[in-house]
């Protein structure tokens, strides 16, 4: 079995974590090298991303279109996407006790986004540019909503629920759930709400913004839009192989890394 590791912080490449990962890779048989400027060698299983998950994203970028499975190793924070711990994960690659799940990616289409650039996996937001409110013009399948004013909305997959779209006020969707979700961010509008819409929807994003420009954000990429720009979002027509190991759980995560659902009477420590 041959493994690709991928770092996006250089500053990692002398971590003692980084290299006894590596070590217990080599000590358990298992082939492996850096992932560097995208290119797989054959025969590449697996890929790991280990850091956070804007590390998974990154390496998602560079491996999603190969089909190798991406596995998010934690070295940061809260990491929904790498959700595994290096010991775990090492046990996990030797013996082969992982699956692989699809997740849905987005289709982005704008102007100023280079065709290589153009999906997401967790979610596409729109931004203003200065200090002027955003007015979003948002159509799902040629239905058009009533004018979002805020400081901008996100469009996120059931597996970005728990991203970006989590801290706007957004739903948790559980993933898998074939749904987008629409959030506004900092909405001015009071009689607003998140929206969940198929995800065989196409959602077009128009503005009105006097500062005549918008920021675009699509994962952990950003760019800059002309205010008369239009943002077409769909469901891309491939997905991303994403590996995790067996017993991973959706609701064990929320309740570990967002602590969901904490209350003293959930723990048996409460009063009656």
């Amino acid at each position: 079995m041959k493994v690709a590791i991928y770092i996006k912080n250089e500053r990692l490449s002398g971590d003692p974590r980084l290299e006894q990962f590596i070590s217990a890779l080599d000590g358990a048989g298992v082939e492996n090298y850096m992932l560097r400027g995208g290119y797989i060698e054959e025969g590449t299983s697996l890929s790991v991303a280990l850091g956070g998950d804007g590390t998974f994203l990154s390496c998602a970028d560079l491996t999603c279109r190969s089909g190798v499975p991406v596995l998010g190793v934690n070295l940061g924070r809260v990491g929904f996407l790498t959700e595994n711990n290096p010991e775990d994960a090492v046990k996990a690659i030797a013996e082969g006790t992982w699956f692989v799940e699809d997740l849905s990616i987005l289709d982005v289409r704008a102007p100023e986004v280079p065709h290589k650039e153009h999906f997401a996996i967790n979610e596409v937001s729109v931004h203003r540019d200065g200090a002027a409110m955003l007015g979003v013009e948002v159509s799902v399948n040629s239905c058009t909503l009533p004018t979002y004013w805020a400081d901008g909305l996100i469009v996120a997959t059931s597996s970005g629920s728990t991203a970006y779209a989590l801290s706007a006020g957004g739903p948790i969707i559980v993933p898998g759930s074939r749904v987008l979700e629409i959030v506004p961010i900092a909405p001015h509008n009071l009689n607003v709400r998140p929206l969940v819409v198929p995800d065989n929807s196409i959602v077009e994003l128009r503005f009105h913004s006097r500062d005549g420009k918008v920021r675009l954000g699509m994962d952990n990429r950003g760019y800059e839009l002309d205010a008369d720009s239009v943002v077409k979002v769909s469901l891309a027509q491939y997905s991303l192989k994403r590996a995790r190991l067996e017993g991973a759980n959706f609701v064990k995560a929320l309740t570990g890394k967002l602590f969901w659902g904490e209350d003293l009477r959930n723990s048996g420590r409460g009063g009656e």
